[in-house]
């Protein structure tokens, strides 16, 4: 609708009534009565409550008269009077003020309701009533026509500043004007609502609001359409991730209802003059989102960000929170960081319309997740390779895993390009800081119901108002949020402070935050309905986290009813049971087991357990996830286990077609399009998932890494073999064992050499080809936009050029991945190949050939691998097992050498290759026990008895603490039996 009248003042108070003044009236006399009059006739007919002289012990062993009862009895009719009198200032100071709620005034309940009865009685008469606490300007009303108790919230009140009173001569034209925008009011039918907080809450949401009064609280997105940016009478605007206020107007589509909406000017009788002015001078201000929100009628607008997130436990952080006021005092520092996420942003938006490299969305969204799956991935491959070569899988050889092919390739390619193992580190060790800040001011921790990551804060949300956060944290929004800034996070030292908040887990992002919901703190059962497909993949992506994120220490998941594959994960964490059968009576007595502890222990909870210096490993969380649909016996008794849930340390997570499930505090639902709705919490969220597709690549790559290999390739096999004769001479080759040399190459410009030697390095590590994002992210880990990658990419290829043929050096598959033509070889491509050579090709039936191919194999060892690398770069090194292959590799040569050596008894060349390949791996228990029978075989017993001598200094770093290993002293006992006397004598 159109509204072209000029801003003006307020509009003509309405007409009192003769019972209005009645009721100011008798509420005058009333408050002078009990303000005035109490303590006037105390004063004077019993006297004033100070003693008048020093109070003395000898007073307590007087008589007690009936002047002491009457004086007592007085004494108590003075501190009610006092808490009344309290009252009606507090009630005052509401009413004048006009915005937000009074204050709570201590144990005064019933006084302080009734001084709001007068107070608003008095003031009925006047324009101040209008603003008074909330539910007083609809005095006179039934009970019913007040709203409907809403959702509780967490909010940062501001208070504003309106104007105390309109003024008494309003000039004829500004009242000519207020009652032309009432009839542009009458006839466009336009209803108003005034956010006024439930009795006993903080703030409704537009969630709420939009189930009351439109049917259906999916809807809210109209209502916020229609008042986005308009200035509210406070001052403030209602804009992107902004919490409602008390004392807003808002303005409602057409065919909203219920019984507290004001339509102008028609029902203008039964509300304030206060209120009636608000609302028509706000009526002006709506040019731009009258055409908006009548679009959007009927159904949920599909915009994204436009939320509101008052919620019940949670508060969305703001905007300026994380980017207006970071920009504003961020230093050069914060800049570059702000700037390349944004880059970031921009490239993982650009790529997802990009379908060539076929990574799935899911996992790239993901970025704990991811960093969590490939941390353990990278672990249980050096676990199963170390294993490989002690023995204890396939023999002496160290088997490396199989390169993943098909959709396997794609997911630990998406897991590179999502993970961001750098927020993983920062969240580890703020919550870890804060624990251990926590335990210094022997303070307990508090109850936190969820984190948001926003912008590189962290704002944890409490249960309650907490006392002063400690330093470097903040408050939030209010009292029930704590931040910590990007800054503070990033500097977070490592603590060994036990990890206070191991439950939290990603469930989803709004507006670029993203939500981790702690399951410990939930207290009672999360019903997550749905479709079973959606319900699985977000059971599954919580399954998965918790199995593997970084900022836990000890925990148990139990999987009922789905799931069982996932358990190759985390054999240690996660646990699985086929029936709920099976699990009540595993919970029962685990419940009573804590709960008992807990007792004995002196904790009311396990978060007091988890602070303070005798930090219990006994409060370690235990999560369930059930996909079995509970009978409702089952539900019983899941909803009594869950009652007391959260003081223990364990939670529950229920996936299940229906809603209304017994005990259920909290509901989920996954839908159809990505989402994960909260209605309760007035929620709307990106949900994060792990698809079933993804799901089982992930499983697979895991059994890969264990070597549960489905198909059954040739072990001995690298994956790339260079021609190591005379004439397999290379166009390129690249030394990275060692400092960096580069022969066949010009030399780059100065200000892309680093880059493009990194590009290199990458593609010649992954010859069966390196996908295009991967490359970025590994060169640009807070992201980088689609043409720069592009354009290094273009460089790198002209840079190493073109075969005889013409055909490029760097080439792009079938499905978009950069290999490297065979003419571009690296020396660890070459020593890989001779030690093939060696074992399983022409070495392996001429002990002459095998030799030299050994021996040529430990001259290309130079050092590390890529040991020069500037601070900064190759990060992505953390993520690979080529810095234990590579040891490992050297180790089999030196040792297959050594045998060979001794077997031509040439005990010095043996110690030379073993000493070669000791730089790489000082610790190699193989290493060492060749290195004696080496040194024995030279017949040089003090020689060996300095070798024993320097094992035995040596043995914490050996044994892993615990003294030699038994088989190096087993050996020692066999080869030199004086060795225990002179270690003894020794020390």
């Amino acid at each position: 609708m159109a509204r072209s009248t000029p801003r003006t003042s307020a509009a003509p108070r309405p007409r009192r009534t003769f019972g209005d003044f009645v009721k100011a009236f008798l509420a005058f006399l009333a408050l002078a009565v009990l303000v005035l009059g109490v303590p006037v006739a105390l004063a004077s007919q019993v006297g004033w409550p100070l003693p008048d002289e020093v109070p003395s012990l000898d007073m307590l062993r007087q008589q007690i008269t009936v002047k002491t009862f009457i004086y007592v009895l007085t004494a108590v009719v003075w501190l009610a009077w006092a808490q009344f009198t309290a009252c009606v200032l507090v009630e005052v100071k509401a009413a004048v003020s006009g915005f937000g709620m009074p204050t709570r005034v201590p144990a005064a309940g019933a006084s302080q309701a009734l001084a709001r009865q007068l107070v608003a009685a008095l003031l009925l008469v006047t324009a101040g009533a209008a603003s008074f606490a909330p539910g007083l300007s609809q005095l006179g009303q039934s009970l019913e026509d007040q709203p409907r108790p809403g959702v509780a919230a967490s909010a940062q009140q501001t208070p504003g500043q309106q104007a105390q009173q309109a003024a008494q001569d309003r000039a004829a034209e500004q009242a000519e004007s207020d009652r032309q925008a009432a009839e542009q009011a009458r006839e466009d039918g336009t209803k108003f609502y005034r956010i006024q907080p439930p009795e006993g809450r903080h703030h409704d949401s537009l969630w709420e609001i939009s189930e009351r009064h439109l049917g259906d609280g999916r809807r809210y997105s109209e209502i916020y359409e229609l008042n986005k940016d308009r200035v509210q009478p406070d001052g403030e605007k209602l804009s992107k991730a902004s919490l409602i206020r008390p004392g807003w107007i808002m303005e409602m589509p057409a065919d909203a209802y219920g019984g507290d909406l004001v339509e102008m000017p028609d029902e203008a009788p039964k509300v304030s003059e206060k209120v009636r002015e608000q609302i028509v001078e706000y009526s002006r201000s709506g040019d731009h989102a009258q055409a908006t929100g009548n679009t959007a009628k009927g159904g949920a607008a599909a915009s994204t960000g436009a939320v509101d997130t008052d919620t019940t436990q949670f508060v969305l952080p703001r905007d300026w929170a994380t980017q207006d006021r970071s920009a504003a005092t961020a230093g050069p520092a914060d800049a570059a960081h702000a700037s390349a996420a944004e880059a970031g942003a921009q490239a993982q938006a650009a790529d997802a319309d990009d379908s060539s490299f076929g990574l799935p969305e899911a996992l790239l969204a993901s970025p704990l997740l991811a960093a969590g799956l490939l941390a353990a991935l990278g672990r249980r491959r050096r676990t199963a390779l170390w294993q490989s070569a002690m023995g204890t899988l396939t023999g002496r050889g160290a088997t490396p895993p199989p390169v993943p092919t098909g959709e396997a390739a794609n997911v630990q390619d998406a897991l590179f390009v999502g993970a961001d193992p750098d927020a993983v580190r920062r969240l580890d060790r703020s919550l870890r800081g804060l624990s251990a800040a926590l335990t210094a001011a022997s303070r307990p921790l508090p109850t936190v119901y969820a984190a948001w990551l926003a912008g590189g804060e962290i704002h944890l949300q409490l249960g309650d108002g907490e006392a002063a956060p400690p330093a470097p944290w903040q408050y939030g929004q209010d009292q029930t949020v704590w931040r910590l800034d990007p800054a503070a996070a990033e500097a977070a030292p490592a603590g060994d402070s036990a990890a206070p908040y191991p439950g939290l887990v990603s469930i989803g992002t709004l507006g670029g935050n993203r939500l981790l919901l702690n399951l410990e703190a939930v207290p009672g059962v999360v019903a997550l309905t749905g479709a079973p497909a959606d319900r699985s993949a977000v059971m599954s992506s919580i399954a998965a986290e918790l199995a593997t994120n970084g900022w836990s220490d000890r925990l148990t998941i139990t999987l009922v009813g789905f799931g069982e594959e996932l358990t190759a994960l985390a054999p240690t964490r996660l646990h699985h049971l086929p029936e709920i059968d099976d699990l009540l009576p595993v919970m029962e007595a685990e419940t009573r087991q804590r709960a008992g502890a807990l007792g004995a222990a002196g904790h009311d909870s396990v978060l007091t357990g988890r602070t303070g210096h005798a930090q219990d490993n006994r409060w370690a969380p235990h999560f369930v996830l059930l996909a079995a649909e509970p009978t409702e016996a089952q539900a019983s008794a899941l909803a009594a286990l869950g009652a007391d849930a959260a003081r223990l340390g364990i939670g529950y997570l229920l996936g299940t077609p229906t809603q209304n499930l017994p005990g259920a505090v909290w509901e989920l639902e996954a839908t159809s399009d990505g989402r994960l709705l909260a209605p309760v919490l007035g929620l709307e969220l990106q949900a994060q998932t792990l698809p079933r597709a993804q799901h089982e690549a992930v499983v697979q790559l895991f059994r890969d890494a264990d070597g549960e290999i489905g198909h059954d390739p040739d072990p001995g096999a690298p994956p790339f073999l260079v021609d190591v004769t005379e004439q397999g001479r290379p166009a390129v080759y690249a030394r990275i064992i060692g400092p960096v040399e580069l022969i066949g190459l010009g030399t780059p410009d100065p200000d892309r050499a680093a880059l493009m030697t990194e590009a290199l390095a990458m593609c010649l590590l992954h010859r069966e080809g390196v996908n295009p994002r991967v490359l970025a992210a590994a060169l640009w880990p807070r992201g980088v936009t689609d043409d720069v990658r592009d354009a290094l990419i273009e460089r790198l290829g002209e840079w190493l050029g073109t075969e005889p043929d013409g055909t490029p050096r760097l080439r792009a598959g079938a499905a978009g991945r950069l290999t490297l033509a065979p003419s571009v070889v690296s020396d660890l491509d070459v020593l890989r190949s001779l030690h093939y050579e060696a074992t399983q090709g022409r070495g392996a039936r001429n002990a002459g050939i095998r030799e030299r191919l050994l021996t040529d194999a430990l001259g290309l060892v130079r050092g590390d691998l890529l040991p020069d690398r500037p601070a900064g770069r190759y990060r992505w090194l953390s993520h690979e097992i080529i810095d234990a292959q590579l040891p490992l590799l050297v180790t089999e040569v030196a040792l297959t050498l050594s045998e060979h050596q001794l077997g031509k008894d040439r005990p010095e060349q043996a110690i030379g290759a073993l000493s070669t390949a000791m730089t790489l791996s000082p610790a190699d228990e193989r290493l060492w026990n060749e290195m004696l029978r080496a040194t024995h075989a030279t017949g040089d017993t003090g020689r060996l008895a300095a070798l024993a001598a320097t094992l035995t200094t040596r043995a914490g770093e050996l044994g892993g603490g615990r003294g030699l290993p038994p088989r190096t002293a087993a050996l020692l006992d066999e080869l030199l039996p004086t060795w225990r006397g002179d270690s003894a004598t020794a020390s």
